[in-house]
């Protein structure tokens, strides 16, 4: 058994989400959205170096040396995976597991709305989980294959950057397709997707312009995409959709999202009432004739209110979401006052008065 199994079993039996190993510093902990270190020396080059050659390939270690990042998927010792990335920094080598389930969530167990399920059940279009890095998108993900793959007869096909929850065929045919594994770049495998015969088809990410490109022909022609963005908010998704894009395209972009986007669903996570816990807290946002006329009329920006009266059609804002969330006590009110955007209308139900801002009147 690799060396740096003894701290992933240490993070994975205290429910951790991520452990980071960085020269200089102690192994620690991401505990509930907080970081915690181990009880333990602090790391050197030399020790974490072969923690590292452990767990590596000799091709790995040769991309390592001249530089390259690496992201792959680690099962350790005792059957637990991880989504890994390992890096060079000025201090020296560092890396990062981040803890996957072997068992795929449902929507119900992640409390997520109703709203997603009901998304599910379409045939064609785009559906973008969009948020921060380590907000759960992958989770939801994962969860909204296991929906279909529970429901319906479908051929599904992931590219993704590592596999991370591994999914077993039911009524649906699941292809897990790797990046630098199975593809060379989310834009090939996209391509190649498309000849594949396929229902739906999931995109770990739409980093570049051709894999958006051919993200958007796929949801034109009758498949249903699923899709990520490192994004916070809706308007924020279809600005940066729409920035990608060449300006002599942007005519043709804005009548895609217009007619082929079915939905941005934004996710945080925030630490549950218990302290203990940590809840997805989703903004929704649902395309109509009233967003689609927007989109074409370069008013994005306008979306947002559509968000806050749109809840009988299923969509909210974020606001609303972690306000309900503290109004039903699933989710710390502290934690909600950090993510809401309108932070001085959950000031009220602040129990921690120091994170409130303070100030001082000026004299003389």
């Amino acid at each position: 058994m690799a060396r740096i199994d003894a701290f992933l079993k240490l993070g994975t039996d205290q429910g951790c989400s991520d452990i980071h190993f960085a020269v200089g510093v102690p192994p620690m902990l991401r505990m509930h959205g907080d970081l915690i270190p181990v009880k333990f020396r602090d790391l050197t080059q030399a020790e974490l170096e072969g923690y590292i050659a452990e767990v590596t390939t000799k091709s790995q270690q040769h991309q390592l040396r001249h530089g390259s990042d690496l992201d792959f998927s680690y099962v350790a010792g005792n059957g637990n995976r991880f989504r890994t990335n390992i890096y060079r920094k000025a201090t020296g080598l560092g890396a990062t597991f981040r803890t996957i389930s072997n068992t795929i969530p449902s929507l119900e167990s992640l409390q997520l709305p109703t709203t997603i399920n009901n998304l599910c059940e379409y045939h064609q279009g785009m559906i973008l989980v969009t948020g921060s890095t380590g907000t759960g998108k992958s989770t939801t993900l994962a969860a909204m294959i296991e929906h279909l793959n529970n429901t319906r007869n479908l051929n599904i096909i992931s590219l993704e950057d590592p596999i991370e929850f591994v999914h077993k065929s039911k009524k649906c045919q699941i292809i897990q397709r790797e990046l630098h594994t199975h593809i060379p770049s989310f834009s090939e495998g996209m391509r190649a997707a498309i000849r594949e015969d396929p229902d739906v088809i999931l995109v770990g990410e739409l980093r570049d312009v051709e894999t958006i490109r051919w993200a958007m022909t796929a949801a034109e022609t009758g498949h249903l995409v699923l899709g990520t963005l490192h994004t916070t908010s809706a308007v924020k998704t279809i600005d940066r959709i729409m920035d990608a894009l060449p300006v002599d395209e942007r005519e043709q972009t804005k009548g895609f999202l217009s007619q082929n986007l079915l939905a941005v669903i934004t996710q945080v996570l925030v630490k549950g009432a218990d302290l203990r816990s940590r809840k997805a807290i989703c903004e929704i946002m649902l395309m109509n004739r009233a967003i689609s006329k927007l989109i074409m009329n370069d008013q994005s920006y306008q979306i947002q209110s559509q968000l806050q009266t749109g809840k009988d059609l299923g969509m909210n804002s974020l606001d609303q979401a972690l306000l309900d969330g503290i109004l039903s006590k699933h989710i710390d009110a502290d934690s909600a006052y950090l993510y809401a955007q309108d932070k001085q209308a959950f000031a009220r139900y602040v129990i921690d008065t120091s994170i409130l801002p303070t100030f001082t009147l000026a004299t003389g």
